[in-house]
C-alpha cells in the first residue's frame, strides 16, 4: 500500500521518509563489507552514523576514514546527499527522471519539504534545485580536488574532493581526515585559502535555502525586489557570520598569524551554520567561546535548505518581536511588511521545543556520563542543531547517551513543528474563545 493511499499527511510523509532512510542506511552499515575490519558495525554505531549522515549532522562515534570501508563511506555519502536535499526532493527527482506523473499530494508534500510559498511551479522548482545542487557540488569538488590531488594523487584526491564538497554543501560535516589525526576535521588546512574559501562558500550556499536561490536567480542584484523572507535570511545570515567572526578574531585566535587568524575566525563562524567542519582545535576554545558557539549552533541555517537548527528566520522573528515590544508597536515588522501573529507563535513554539530538547539532552548526558555540563551541552546543541562540531566526547559516550544524541539529530533535522503536525494530523483545531483576563509577565 502506498503512502498516498494510506492517507498520510505531508508532515507524516517527511517524518516517515527520514526514518525509513535511517533504518535502511543502518542496515547497510551493519554489513561486513561496510567496515575495514570486515565485521560490520554494531546496531548502535550503525544507527548513530546513519542518523548523523541522513540528518546531515556530522557527529561520529567511529572515524569515517579509518573505520568505514569504501562501501561504507559510499553509503554515508549517499545518505548525506539524500538527507541534505530532502527525502521528498530526491523522490520527486526520481519521478521526474523516470517520466512519471507527479500527483497533487506529492506536490503538496514537496512544497512543505522545501518551505515553498506556492504550490504552482513546484516541479519546475525541484528541477532547478537539483540542477544547481549538482553544479555547486561539482564546482566545489573541482576546487578541493586541486588541493587534495597535490597531496594524495589523482584518484584519491578526486574522491576526497567529491566527498568533502557534498558534505560541505549539505552542511553535514563528515570528513575523511582521520589519517591526519583522529577526528581532526580540516585543521590540517587551516592556512589553505582554497579549502577555506571553497568549504565556506558551499556551506553558505547550501544553508541559505532553496527559495533564496530562486530569488537570486530571478531578481539578480535587485535586492529590493526579493521576497521579504529572502531579505531576512540574507541579512540575518550575514550578521550571524560577521559578529561571531569578530569575537573569534579578537579573543580566540589572537595568537595565530594575521592571515590564518582571519581565515580561522570566519571559517569557525560559518561552520556554526550547522556544517560541523572545523579548522581549529575546539578543546582550546574558552568557555565564553563555547557558549557563543552553542547559541549559534542552535540557531542553525535557513528554512528550506540543507541546514538544521531553529532557523535564521525563527531567530529574526523573535528578535524583531522583542524590538516591537520595546518600541510599543502592536505588530512585528520586516522591511515594511507586517508578520502574522501565527508566525510569531510558531517561532516561540519552535524555540521552546529546541531549548527543551537541548537542555534535557545535555542534563541527562552530564548526569549519566559524569562529564562536565558545558561539554554535554555543546554536544547536545550540536546534535539538535544538526551541526556536528564536537568537544571529542561523543566516541566515548555510553549507549544511552548515544541514543539521546541520535534522537536529537533526528528531531533537529525533521523539525519540531513538522513532528507536532505529524502527530496531530487530522485533528481539528479548537477555535473556542475563552473569556479574557489580564496576566502580568516579566
Amino acid at each position: 500500500m502506498s503512502v498516498r493511499k494510506a492517507g498520510f499527511s505531508s508532515s507524516q510523509i517527511i517524518i516517515l521518509g527520514f526514518a525509513g532512510m535511517i533504518i535502511f542506511g543502518a542496515i547497510l552499515l551493519m554489513l561486513p563489507v561496510s567496515t575495514n575490519d570486515g565485521k560490520g558495525a554494531g546496531l548502535v554505531e550503525a544507527l548513530f552514523t546513519a542518523t548523523s549522515a541522513s540528518c546531515v549532522t556530522g557527529l561520529v562515534v567511529k572515524d569515517t576514514f579509518t573505520y568505514w570501508s569504501v562501501f561504507g563511506r559510499c553509503v554515508i555519502l549517499a545518505l548525506i546527499q539524500i538527507g541534505g536535499m530532502g527525502v521528498v526532493t530526491m523522490a520527486i527527482a526520481t519521478f521526474l527522471i523516470s517520466g512519471r506523473k507527479i500527483s497533487l499530494k506529492q506536490r503538496s508534500t514537496m512544497q512543505e519539504s522545501i518551505s515553498a510559498h506556492n504550490l504552482g511551479g513546484i516541479v519546475k522548482l525541484t528541477g532547478f534545485i537539483i540542477k544547481m545542487t549538482l553544479i555547486f557540488e561539482a564546482a566545489g569538488a573541482a576546487a578541493l580536488s586541486v588541493v587534495f590531488c597535490r597531496e594524495m594523487g589523482l584518484p584519491r584526491g578526486i574522491a576526497f574532493g567529491v566527498f568533502h564538497s557534498v558534505s560541505a554543501f549539505c552542511n553535514a560535516g563528515f570528513d575523511l581526515m582521520g589519517e591526519k589525526g583522529e577526528f581532526s576535521s580540516l585543521t590540517h588546512y587551516s592556512a589553505e585559502p582554497v579549502v577555506n574559501i571553497t568549504v565556506m562558500a558551499l556551506i553558505i550556499i547550501g544553508g541559505i535555502g532553496f527559495m533564496t536561490w530562486e530569488d537570486i536567480r530571478n531578481r539578480k542584484t535587485d535586492f529590493k525586489r526579493y521576497r521579504m523572507q529572502s531579505k531576512v535570511i540574507i541579512f540575518t545570515t550575514a550578521i550571524l557570520i560577521f559578529l561571531p567572526a569578530l569575537y573569534f578574531f579578537f579573543f580566540e585566535f589572537s595568537s595565530l598569524p594575521y592571515g590564518e587568524r582571519l581565515a580561522s575566525s570566519f571559517f569557525q563562524s560559518v561552520t556554526l551554520r550547522t556544517a560541523g567542519f572545523n579548522t581549529a582545535d575546539l578543546t582550546r576554545i574558552s568557555e565564553t567561546g563555547r557558549g557563543i558557539m552553542i547559541i549559534m549552533m542552535l540557531i542553525g541555517g535557513s528554512p528550506g535548505s540543507t541546514a538544521g537548527g531553529i532557523k535564521t528566520t525563527t531567530f529574526a522573528v523573535l528578535v524583531s518581536t522583542a524590538v516591537s515590544v520595546f518600541g510599543k508597536r502592536e505588530h512585528t515588522h520586516f522591511f515594511g511588511r507586517r508578520i502574522n501573529d501565527s508566525v510569531v507563535r510558531n517561532a516561540a513554539t519552535i524555540l521552546t521545543l529546541y531549548l527543551a530538547m537541548f537542555l534535557a539532552g545535555g542534563f541527562i548526558m552530564s548526569r549519566t556520563e559524569g562529564l562536565p555540563l558545558l561539554d554535554c551541552m555543546f554536544e547536545a546543541a550540536s546534535a539538535a542543531g544538526t551541526v556536528g562540531l564536537s568537544m571529542g566526547i561523543t566516541p566515548g559516550l555510553g549507549t544511552s547517551s548515544r541514543l539521546i544524541l541520535t534522537a536529537l539529530m533526528y528531531l533537529g533535522r525533521v523539525g519540531g513543528l513538522t513532528l507536532i503536525f505529524a502527530a496531530f494530523s487530522g485533528k481539528k483545531g479548537n477555535t473556542a474563545r475563552f473569556p479574557e483576563e489580564k496576566m502580568t509577565v516579566g
